[in-house]
């Protein structure tokens, strides 16, 4: 199978729409069409209907397959670009919002003090980002964060061989604005804010999906959804009353119009994870070592 008739059905598959996935491949509809027919004629069936545009069942088998594929290839290529010096003088990390903390921020100090001559780019994206990025090889690290217990590692997609390095843990707290009825509570149960407003923000605090498959609940709807990265609005609009948000306590220090609750039930931490691929070199290398204090595995 042809990596590049892949890469077009998955695009289609993902639009709904030849026009659409023409228009993000910078191609025309009518190659888009070619590509799908002879990824049909190579594999012998149908994988698409045309009106209205959809999976058949063989189409949505290749789906599977096809994610991983192309994320395995992409890896590949980055790991090789890297190996023969075509990367070496760059280091691109990625990181979820509440995953960027001072502490990183000195780690990739001491990365530059150790390699001068290196151009760091730091990319703050959504949780969901950055697995698949750091499996493709478009990031060299990743930092992700999240609600977990204290025995279990946080849950991560299906995109490749990823290894995941705890680097950090902090309580969570309940962000609650000052007035509120709650606010003189010396800790909070999960199960018993269920019914409360929440601000539905996946990228910037713990997204409410989370919270009620932890607490079997089909409870903690969204007053409002916050799409975005921004920690600080997110904060704001909780001091003014739009919403609960579930947050690591250092998060929320000294943050104006709002108060903190310990969680207390069920027992949740809050976790940043190290993700890499199979190789780690150069100065990914030396920044998961600073970061995760293992100096054995990456010294």
């Amino acid at each position: 199978m042809d990596p590049h008739l892949l890469r077009t059905f998955v695009s289609v598959a993902r639009c709904g729409s030849f026009s659409d996935a023409a228009h993000e491949l910078g191609l025309t509809p009518a190659a888009v069409s070619e590509h799908i027919a002879s990824l049909e004629a190579d594999l012998r069936t149908s994988l698409l209907t045309r009106r209205p545009v959809m999976l058949t069942s063989a189409g949505a088998r290749l789906l599977e397959h096809a994610g991983p594929l192309l994320l395995r290839l992409d890896a590949a290529r980055a790991d090789v670009e890297r190996l023969s010096g075509a990367g070496a003088a760059r280091l691109v990390v990625g990181a979820s919002p509440l995953a960027m903390t001072p502490r990183i921020a000195a780690a990739l100090d001491r990365v530059r003090q150790a390699h001068p001559a290196i151009r760091v780019s730091l990319r703050i994206l959504g949780r969901r980002e950055i697995p698949a990025a750091v499996a493709s090889g478009a990031l060299d690290l990743g930092l992700v964060d999240g609600p977990t217990t204290p025995a279990d590692a946080l849950p991560l997609p299906e995109v490749g061989p990823l290894t995941a390095v705890t680097v950090a843990e902090a309580p969570l707290v309940v962000a609650l604005p000052t007035g509120h009825p709650l606010a003189r509570r010396l800790g909070l149960r999960l199960a018993d804010l269920a019914e409360a407003h929440w601000l539905d923000a996946p990228d910037a605090a713990m997204p409410l999906a989370r919270l009620r498959a932890m607490s079997r609940s089909s409870g903690f709807r969204a007053s409002l959804t916050y799409e975005g990265t921004d920690v600080r609005g997110l904060v704001a609009l909780t001091a003014t009353g739009h919403g609960l948000a579930l947050l690591p306590h250092p998060a929320t220090k000294g943050a104006p119009g709002i108060v903190t609750a310990p969680l207390i039930a069920p027992r949740l931490v809050h976790r940043t994870e190290l993700l890499h691929g199979p190789a780690v070199d150069g100065p990914a290398r030396t920044l998961a070592a600073v970061v995760t204090g293992d100096r054995h595995r990456y010294g």
